[in-house]
């Protein structure tokens, strides 16, 4: 049979088999309201305005993963950094068009040597509760999230942060830090009181900062709600009230947006792309997203801590049929264990789909396909879809995967803590040297680092660009290490997504970047 026919007749068989397996999905999900119904309880002003007209001050965004915190530096998750991006504000954020780090509470800034850095606040920045920004706070800020594993990663490098006078502070990093104006982009990096920090404030359960809106009311499993903060220093939104709606299920978001009961839709499910776009009440957005996803395997576990089965794994997945499957085609399988749309990523040494060649990967690996575990963790619709393929394509090779449904905050748990065997993941970063020590560093096992990959000569070089400050040759580092890690396979690529977002006719001012970010504040509804 032709690949063509195989991978034709496969998405006949996922087809059907989704079709069954969705009938059942919402009991394995957890346990929350249907995400289509009304919030319940909060501010009567947001959860139940009516749709989009003229004139209209708030907005409905549909999202299908729950926060895990509120906390900027309690959870390392993108769900978590939408909300971040509401309440908290940071030293520099990223260019919606460039991806670079520009200032963003900071005024000016300069580098006083390799190692130090001054900057200076920009002035008469308030907080939620009325207090003023100062050097100290973001003293207390840097220093109070270096104590949580969760986003340590993004500060672990400076050794200290001196106050010059009340809104000017020096930053010291222990070497040259190619990464520090990047890292100050981090939620986990946000400024907020000293004096909050100071009394143990809960973080989570009010979010205090300096963002441009204020947190009104969380409906676990439901919505989160807040309103516009009028005193925010870039100047108050013009929409006043937003609300944002669990809804795991993709089609249930479509539905949503159709029937005028959302706004915006923030992953658009693959299946229903072409339907919004012919669809003259509303607008999609495309971007080639620098995010990848891959099928992660704990290098940790028996069988797959052997660097030939997880070649055997990687060469035996076929990520065309993946891309059909799970994206409806709006995706680019990928190859290397990089995105390939960053500067310095290479496919030297990257496998390619040959169930044969993966035969002979297993039997070079001296191990028994059936004595191999895994368990394949997805934490949606799109994940599942993947998933099957995956599972059809591991049977050809003696591998019998399991899949396992799992909501987004308990996956990120499990994951991080590698109480698991496989599970469908992506990491998103605006850089690639942010991308490549959040994912392979050994420093972010227990985090972000979800094979748990700890490779000296991966180390090395990482930190060896980390503290080379020419583009040039960072970039041949960068094109080193890529090599490496395909060499070493941690993971099967799956695909890098052309993500979509989808919102009613009328809203103004959207803007994505390649990294999924959006000026939430810069929004507004035309007449």
């Amino acid at each position: 049979m032709s690949k063509k026919l195989r991978a034709l007749s496969l998405l006949l068989v996922l087809v059907m088999a989704f079709g069954l397996f969705a009938g059942c999905s919402k009991d394995e999900q957890q346990p929350v309201d249907d995400g289509d119904q009304p919030s319940n309880g909060g501010d009567a002003n947001q959860g139940d305005q009516p749709s989009s007209d003229g004139g209209k001050d708030s907005i409905i965004i549909a999202t299908a993963n729950e926060t895990p915190s509120l906390s900027p530096v309690e959870h390392n998750a993108v769900a978590g950094d939408y909300m971040n991006g509401l309440t908290y504000a940071t030293l520099f954020r990223s260019n919606l068009d460039t991806l670079e780090p520009e200032p963003y509470l900071v005024d000016t800034y300069e580098s006083v040597s390799d190692t130090e850095w001054q900057f200076k606040l920009k002035e008469g920045v308030k907080y939620h509760n009325g207090e003023t920004m100062t050097a100290e706070d973001v003293k207390a800020s840097i220093e109070w999230a270096q104590g949580f594993a969760e986003v340590s990663l993004y500060n672990s490098d400076i050794v200290s942060v001196e106050v010059v006078d009340e809104l000017t502070f020096k930053i010291t990093t222990e070497g040259p830090d190619a990464m520090l104006l990047s890292n100050l982009s981090h939620h986990g990096n946000a400024i907020v009181p000293k004096a909050l920090i100071d009394s143990n404030h809960d973080f989570n359960t009010d979010p205090v900062g300096a963002g441009p809106y204020k947190f009104v009311n969380w409906n676990r499993g439901d919505s989160v709600e807040f309103e516009a903060f009028e005193d925010y220093f870039l100047g108050a939104p013009s929409i006043k009230h937003m609300t944002w709606k669990i809804i795991p299920e993709g089609s249930s978001r479509t539905i949503a947006l159709e029937a005028g009961e959302v706004d915006f839709i923030i992953e658009v499910e693959a299946m229903d792309g072409d339907r919004l776009k012919e669809n003259s009440n509303v607008e999609v957005i495309e971007y080639n997203d620098t995010s990848e996803s891959w099928l992660m395997l704990n290098n940790e576990k028996p069988g797959l801590d052997n660097q030939d089965v997880r070649h055997a794994i990687n060469t035996a997945i076929d990520k065309e049929s993946v891309v059909t499957v799970a994206y409806n085609g709006m995706a680019s399988p990928a190859l290397s264990q990089m995105p390939m749309n960053f500067e310095g990523a290479t496919e030297e040494n990257a496998d390619v789909y040959d169930v044969e060649k993966a035969k002979e990967w297993l039997d070079k690996s001296g191990v028994d396909p059936a004595s191999i575990e895994l368990s394949i963790i997805c934490s949606d619709d799109t994940k599942k879809r993947a998933g099957e393929v995956i599972q059809a394509n591991l049977k050809e090779i003696g591998i019998n995967a399991q899949i396992e449904s799992m909501d987004l905050a308990t996956y990120l748990s499990v994951t991080a803590e590698g109480n698991f065997t496989a599970s469908i993941g992506g990491y998103s970063s605006s850089n690639l040297l942010s991308y490549v020590v959040g994912v392979y560093h050994s420093s972010s096992i227990n985090a972000s680092n979800k094979t748990r990959l700890n490779d000296a000569k991966v180390d090395e070089l990482i930190d060896k660009a980390k503290v080379t400050l020419d583009p040039a040759e960072r970039k041949g580092i960068m094109e080193e290490l890529s090599a490496r890690l395909n060499e070493l396979c941690s993971q099967a690529p799956l695909y890098q997504p052309l993500t979509l977002r989808a919102y009613k006719k009328g809203l103004q001012g959207v803007k994505v970047s390649d990294a999924g970010g959006i000026r939430w504040a810069d929004l507004s509804w035309g007449a």
